[in-house]
């Protein structure tokens, strides 16, 4: 029973997009011949918990222009018939489309044509909207006053009164925030937040109905209206510019237009046709220059415009004209491109930036151009029966459906863009040809296309010998070919591999399904495939692993050194091409026993696939692609030089295409119209039949003939040859045979080229079955005879070697067989060699000289020595010298070395047998450091540091000198000397290393940093924690560099403090001045430094510098608002007293909030005083809040000095602005109720206790109190002593003591510090303003409280708030 497999490459966003250039299908079993051509049954399975779209989709552009576009769906409700159709695409996504006609009701369909959801409407529908995101579909009704909301995320509707009594007009939505603006039909305005829910109306904003609008990119809002005017208002409603039109405006739009500079930033235009005649240009900035553009009269009235690219105008008009414009003011008033689109009338156009193209449509046809070549029309939709024609236009924001409807109630959606998705098996292909169907061809085999359609829009489409898979997200849909077996599919997910069954019912439960690897320490699994009895599967270790699919054992692993991420196995398992994460390919072949894997030669790091060709005689042939070629490699296996990898050739791809599958050299490919194309590789241009033309030149025929031998179609080469070939490409063609071994072949090509020799030769050679053998024979007889002897030494019969090298009379082969180990016979050939004849000298000497070699070599070694010293030649002595010393036989080799003047190698050798005397004859001949500094060593190994030291010295080795004087000799002094007179830094290094071992690590870096070694210094510091040291040392000597490194390393130990006063260049000190932490950056301000920083910024005067500190305080750069005191010493130290004033409010309230009213008290008491320093006025809610805290803050005071009266009068001031005490509501009115009491002020401590009745308040009162406090409000006593009058110090009105305000002059009055009461003689108390007499009564307040909590009965402190809000939105 066979069994196979299928499978569907998944992968989990984490592990990122998995590109769907790769292979998703891998089959196991070759197809049976006969299949059947139907759809048979679908199986559902559910591979892994997945949230997101697996795979990319890949951006199409239609080049065809015979092509017609696809018709998705028609939408022809009867309720529709007859009139026109409101409809607007979801935003973003564009998954949903909703549609209104005159039924009172907006339905909503889904991409695919399905009713999604229907919202019934009191009227028709006068405007509808999706927000910026596509979440939220606003609408407005006749007869309504209310917003309905369809939440397209939960399928859920609400509904909100808008409040607004005339019938509404216009909706639209922001472009970048949850702001809806709503106008109506006697020209108000309604601006809802969505997040916040707040509406601002905005009545008589024009006096007649509003009828267009447009929202900018800066929150601007433009209206127009039947009353001939333009608006622009801000978010908040208010008008911000006005202008009256010479006609109604329509179709109005915010854009940028294109000035002089080219730098102009955001929505500074705003354009709308006027009267249908005129396109008006107006300029945010510049109103009074309004461009009014007008055009031929026999265009007709503007029906529709775009702006498109760089400042460019489409603009489409009623009699069928097509026109360019541009808004460049140098372009202004010229036509850039202009059609006769249509012949009769042009209802709509409009532009598609995805897909870079436009459309118009009328007379029952719709056109689409390419924006990049507008003469250029892609494609022609004709709608014959839309008898009464065509209305709106409009393309989804993706551009892949684009939407028309039709004058008498009916709606066509076409496609424009499909995804490219396709794979194949073998030659099998299956491809998406529209959205919900998936074609299955074989065009090699002759089978008839079937399409499948299918359940989903599928994001991957996978195939194999009886299934085709198609799915999204976490769920895959297999639909069967054939019946068969149980089939396998893996998934890839989180690492892993699941191997399971298609459909298994009836199998072993442990054969249902199986995760890969075993052991998670083996590493995440990056890339998978699967074939006919393999799995296989490489992980970011590196590992490549084979399992047997039968068994579901490993069955072959290789390491690879860097992570695999994708595979590519053959149709059979038996070869595997891999791409490493650093791009590199690399074929496997576990077949092959000497070198499994190859690296590909030359291959691109951008290649995305590789292929295989389904050809039986090109089973070693495959093509890796990316998006611009093609390149072939071929798989040479069997070689004289061994297996390999050669690069045939590249072919160019043509855009948007994708390869799926290779025959015989026809490359197949998916385009982006869900067809597909045949791509002939260049690299099998042999193949195309001979025309008998130019073409068929001696150049193309040598290039076709070079192709068709790389790709070992011996067979294709022989016909060229034959045909037309010359003398020298059947040579070509019989190298080429000898290469490749092919005997029986090579002797036929050198028969037909009538080289008898080597036919003979070949001949003789038939029937040898050792291969290294056979491809010795053949490298001698192409001449590369290196590589023949290599062969013949691997072979059984190595003795070929030497007789090849004697029919040569290469005399030098000994030697060569010597290194390989047959010694003996080398000895005999050498003396046999021996002619004792003077004429032939050199000659015997060579032979002396091998005899020599091969007697040492075997083992006499006093024989060979005697006749190397006797013969003349000082390089067989050292020949003689090396083979005796690879023996071990070390005197032996000196005294060669030394006979032959080889001074250096015999002192090393010496040295290597200890013989120090025969060294010491010899230093005074050597010339070589190496030498000098071995026998340092040697001396070293022997305990003798004295004299290792002088040979140190002698090689310049001073870095192991400095080690010897440090280790053995323990003379620091001598150390440091040489290190300042050689500077050298592994010296400086140890000599630290040696006060390091006495942990001296000051004294270690300042002799670094004496010795000019201020790296290793800042290494040792950095190392040892001793930076501050370091900073200390290098003084003002060093340079700038050196700062910038110690600042870097405050900066990774968070020490931005210590960076700071490092650096004093003014932007990096900044810098780290923004990353301080709270606590070096309070220590910092409040001693001076910080001050003293932002007085710097101030100083600096540099507008760059100020606002990137701003930003940064306020949260613009990393999302996380800063302390609003950092904001305001910065405003302080640029002396910009109004916004340090606004920001100490912020400041005082957030204290508030918290609970920290002294501190509260104190930021408001400090910017006061510098206000009034600076004669600025003070704010009144400034001193209002100072006088608030400042009374809370006196009432212990007066309590503990006995003065109840005071204290509650305090209190009920506070009481009266409880809202300003959030934090400590009750215990405040705790205090208030009991001092109120105790003074005698009874209805008001009855009106505070009534107060902490409320249920909010009842249940926090402290419980020792609550009883009290209840009784007092069951028995009221309403007595109150009545408090004293004063006369006003302005006007002598009488009023209480304790009141700041005249009701008379309403001036505010002042007050005394210490009690808080209005004062008559300014002179005659110490009022607030002045400075001198407030500090002494705060600093009495203080003393008496002994710097204790001023607040009365327990309250708890509460926790600084350490976020800010805006400035902008709070000052």
């Amino acid at each position: 029973m066979q069994k196979y497999a299928e499978i569907c490459n998944i992968s989990h966003p984490s592990l990122g997009q998995y590109s769907w250039q790769n292979r998703h299908l891998f089959c196991s079993r070759n197809d049976p011949k006969e299949r059947k051509k139907k759809l048979i049954k679908k199986v559902t399975l559910s591979l892994c918990e997945m949230t997101d779209d697996v795979l990319e989709r890949e951006e199409i552009v239609d080049t065809d222009n015979t092509e017609k576009q696809l018709n998705v769906f028609i939408l022809d409700d009867q309720a529709w018939l007859g009139s026109g159709l409101l409809y607007k695409w979801q935003k973003s996504l564009g998954n949903y489309i909703a549609v209104a006609g005159q039924d009172n009701s907006v339905k909503v369909f889904d991409r695919h044509g399905h009713k999604w959801t229907e919202l019934n409407l009191p009227g028709r529908c006068v405007g509808m909207d999706w927000d910026k995101d596509g979440d939220i579909l606003a609408v407005i009704a006749a007869k309504s006053s209310s917003i309905y909301l369809w939440d397209a995320s939960v399928n859920k509707t609400s509904q909100i009164d808008s409040g607004m009594r005339d019938q509404m007009s216009f909706i639209l939505w922001s472009k970048t925030g949850p702001l809806l603006a709503v106008g109506t039909v006697k020209g108000n305005l309604l601006i809802y937040n969505q997040q916040t829910s707040r509406k601002i109306p905005v009545l008589g904003k024009h006096s007649k109905k509003i009828t267009c609008g447009s929202w900018s990119t800066q929150n601007l809002l433009a209206l127009g209206s039947e009353d001939n005017t333009l608006s622009i208002s801000n978010h908040e409603g208010d008008t911000v510019r006005q202008a009256t039109l010479r006609g109604e405006p329509a179709e109005m739009c915010f854009s940028m237009m294109k000035t002089d500079e080219r730098s102009a930033q955001g929505d500074n235009t705003v354009s709308l046709s006027v009267d249908k005649k005129i396109l008006m240009l107006y300029l945010v900035n510049d109103p009074e220059n309004r461009i009014e553009l007008t055009f031929q009269r026999h265009y007709g009235n503007i029906v529709s415009y775009r702006w498109y690219g760089d400042g460019y105008i489409l603009i489409g008009f009623s009699h069928g004209y097509f026109v360019v414009i541009s808004t460049h003011i140098r372009e202004i008033g010229q036509e850039l491109y202009q059609a006769h689109n249509h012949k009769e009338s042009l209802n709509s156009v409009a532009i598609s930036p995805a897909l870079n193209k436009a459309a118009s449509c009328g007379d029952n046809s719709i056109k689409i151009h390419e924006l990049s070549e507008l003469k250029y029309i892609s494609n022609v939709v004709r709608l014959d029966d839309e008898t009464k024609g065509l209305d709106q236009l409009s393309w989804t924001d993706d551009g892949q459906l684009l939407a028309v409807s039709t004058q008498k109630g009916t709606l066509h959606v076409f496609l424009t863009k499909l995804p490219i998705l396709g794979d194949s098996f073998g030659t099998r292909l299956a491809y998406l040809t529209s959205l919900l169907e998936v074609t299955v061809s074989n065009q090699v085999e002759g089978e008839t296309p079937v399409a499948i359609e299918v359940e989903v829009e599928p994001t991957f489409i996978a195939i194999g010998p009886y299934h085709v898979a198609v799915g999204m997200n976490n769920r895959a849909w297999f639909y069967a070919l054939v019946d068969q077996e149980p089939d396998y599919a893996a998934a890839l997910f989180e690492g892993k591999v699941q191997l399971h069954m298609i459909e298994g019912k009836d199998q072993e439960e442990k054969k249902q399904m199986k995760l890969f690897p075993d052991d998670d320490r083996q590493g995440r699994i990056l890339c998978h495939a699967l074939t006919a009895d393999f799995l296989y599967y490489g992980t970011d270790s590196g590992n490549v692993v084979c399992v047997l699919v039968e068994d579901w054992v490993t069955v072959s692993s290789y390491s690879h050194s860097v992570g695999v991420r994708k595979v590519f196995p053959d149709l059979n398992g038996t070869r595997l091409v891999f791409i490493d994460d650093k791009n590199g390919g690399f074929l496997l072949s576990h077949a092959n026993t000497t070198d499994s894997c190859f690296e590909l030669p030359n291959f691109s790091p951008t290649i995305t696939g590789v292929l295989w060709d389904n050809w039986h005689a090109d089973r070693g042939v495959f093509v890796a692609y990316d998006d611009d070629k093609v390149y072939t490699y071929a798989l040479h296996k069997t070689t004289i030089h061994g297996p390999r990898v050669v690069l045939v050739g590249n072919t160019p791809l043509l855009f948007s295409q994708k390869p799926l599958t290779l025959y015989n050299g026809e490359l197949t490919c998916q385009t982006a119209s869900g067809k597909t194309s045949e791509v002939s590789l260049s690299t099998h241009s042999f193949l195309k039949p001979s025309t008998g033309t130019s073409a068929d030149s001696p150049p193309e025929l040598d290039k076709q003939l070079a192709q068709a031998l790389m790709l070992k179609r011996f067979h294709e080469a022989w016909d060229l040859c034959k045909s037309s070939g010359t003398n020298t490409d059947w040579v070509e063609l019989g190298k080429a045979c000898l290469i490749h071994m092919e005997v029986e072949l090579a002797i036929q090509v050198y028969r037909m080229s009538g080289n008898v020799g080597m036919v003979l030769s070949l001949q003789g050679i038939q029937g040898i079955e050792d291969m290294n053998l056979l491809a010795g024979h053949l490298a001698m007889f192409l001449g590369d005879y290196n590589l023949a002897q290599d062969l013949y030494l691997s072979s059984s019969c190595p003795i070929a070697a030497l007789e090849m090298r004697r029919d040569l009379l290469n005399w030098d082969s000994a030697l060569m067989l010597a290194k390989s180990g047959d010694y003996v016979n080398a000895l005999a050939h050498y003396e046999k060699g021996m002619t004792h004849n003077n004429k032939f000298q050199e000659h015997d000497e060579a032979c002396q000289a091998g005899v020599a070699r091969m007697s040492i070599r075997m083992g006499d070694i006093r024989r060979g020595a005697a006749q190397a010293i006797q013969h003349p030649s000082r390089v067989l002595k050292k020949e003689c010298g090396a083979i005796l010393e690879s023996m071990k036989q070390f005197s032996e080799a000196a005294q060669l070395y030394e006979k032959g003047q080889y001074y250096d190698k015999a002192a090393s050798v010496y040295i290597r047998c200890k013989n120090w005397a025969k060294v010491g004859e010899l230093l005074q001949h050597v010339t070589s450091p190496k030498i000098h500094l071995q026998y340092a060593k040697a001396k070293e190994a022997d305990g003798k540091y004295k004299e290792a030291a002088r040979a140190y010295e002698s090689a310049k080795d001073w870095d192991n000198l400095i080690r010897v004087l440090l280790d053995h000799l323990n003379n620091p002094e001598d150390a440091v000397r040489i290190v300042r007179e050689t500077q050298s830094i592994d010296g400086a290094k140890m000599v630290a290393r040696f006060f390091l071992l006495l942990n001296d690590y000051g004294s270690a870096i300042h002799f670094l940093v004496l010795s000019q070694c201020n790296d290793e210094a800042f290494q040792l510091a950095q190392q040892h924690g001793q930076m501050e040291v370091y900073a200390d040392i290098i003084g003002s000597e060093a340079t700038q560099e050196d700062y910038q490194s110690i600042a870097l390393y405050f900066e990774g130990e968070k020490k931005h403090l210590q960076a700071w006063k490092v650096l004093s260049e003014v932007w990096a000190a900044l810098k780290h001045f923004l990353k301080c932490p709270s606590t070096e950056d309070n220590l910092a301000v409040e001693d001076g430094d910080r001050d003293g920083e932002c007085v710097k910024v101030g100083q600096a005067k540099d507008s760059s510098l100020t606002n990137l500190l701003i930003d940064y305080l306020m949260g613009e750069s990393d999302g996380m608002p800063k302390d609003a005191k950092y904001l305001f010493r910065l405003y302080m130290a640029l002396q910009q007293y109004r916004e340090a004033a606004r920001t100490a409010i912020i400041i005082a309230r957030e204290e508030q909030c918290a609970g920290n009213y002294r501190n509260a008290r104190d930021v408001l008491f400090s910017m006061y005083t510098e206000l009034q320093a600076q004669k600025i006025k003070i704010p009144a809610e400034m001193a209002t809040n100072l006088m608030i805290l400042h009374s809370y803050l006196l009432v212990k005071i007066h309590v503990k000095r006995g003065d109840h009266l005071k204290g509650a009068r305090m209190l009920i001031r506070v009481s009266n602005n409880i809202s300003k005490f959030p934090a400590h509501v009750v215990p405040i009115l705790t205090s208030a109720v009991i001092e109120c009491h105790r003074a005698g002020l009874k209805n008001s401590a009855f009106s505070f206790a009534a107060m902490l009745m409320r249920p909010e308040y009842r249940n926090e009162i402290d419980p020792k109190y609550r009883k009290k406090i209840e009784a007092m409000v069951r028995r009221p006593d309403t007595s109150e002593l009545e408090e004293e009058t004063t006369p006003c110090p302005f006007c002598g009105f009488q009023l209480p003591q304790n009141e700041l305000l005249c009701i008379s002059c309403k001036n505010n009055l002042p007050y005394c510090i210490a009690t808080v009461t209005t004062v008559t003689d300014v002179f005659e108390h110490t009022v607030v303003g002045n400075r001198d007499g407030v500090s002494d009564v705060l600093r009495d307040s203080e003393r008496q409280t002994g710097e204790e909590d001023l607040r009365l009965h327990d309250v708890p402190a509460g926790g600084r708030t350490r976020s800010m809000n805006k400035i902008s939105s709070d000052g």
